[in-house]
């Protein structure tokens, strides 16, 4: 064991970060602004960014290309949105860490989704470093998924109109 094994730096932002658990991430946003964001935040996180998609679909995908650490998956995506497209992914490996984001004050079905966390968007740089660090932690069984929040107004930021669930 390396005798600095629990070295902490401080990034830009001021936040710790390990220089040892450098985490690979997925990125699922169908506005293309969004995900290069998230991207550039990640980075900042010292994290490392497999890939940035933008359907549910391209999402499950990626995720059996790269089998990354954690995958960062907008909550509503045409085609496929990110609670379906966490179901398959978690089916298929249940130890898949999602995190969720939405632009909606109040998503549906948050704790049926299987991801760990939601964030709400615009996602705050502490609170994505706090969510991935979190998602590293090893999960307790029947622990509903936290929902972590940041003081944005609660409004949609999308403009895309809620989908009709049947």
């Amino acid at each position: 064991m390396h005798k600095f094994q629990n070295l902490l730096l401080f990034s830009a932002a001021g936040m710790k970060t390990s220089q040892w658990k450098t985490m690979r991430v997925l990125i699922a946003d169908d506005q293309k602004s969004v995900g290069t964001s998230l991207a550039e935040m990640v980075g900042l996180c010292h994290h490392q960014v497999v890939e940035v998609v933008a359907t549910g679909m391209e999402a499950i995908q990626a995720y059996a290309r790269h089998r990354p650490d954690v995958v960062l998956m907008d909550y509503r995506m045409p085609k496929l949105n990110g609670i379906t497209a966490c179901r398959y992914i978690l089916a298929k490996d249940p130890n898949a860490r999602v995190i969720l984001i939405s632009g909606w004050s109040a998503p549906v079905e948050p704790e049926l989704s299987g991801a760990i966390a939601i964030l709400s968007k615009p996602v705050a740089l502490p609170m994505l470093d706090a969510a991935l660090t979190a998602a590293v932690e090893p999960r307790k069984k029947k622990e509903p998924a936290p929902v972590i929040v940041d003081a944005t107004p609660r409004q949609a930021v999308d403009s895309a109109e809620p989908e009709a669930t049947a």
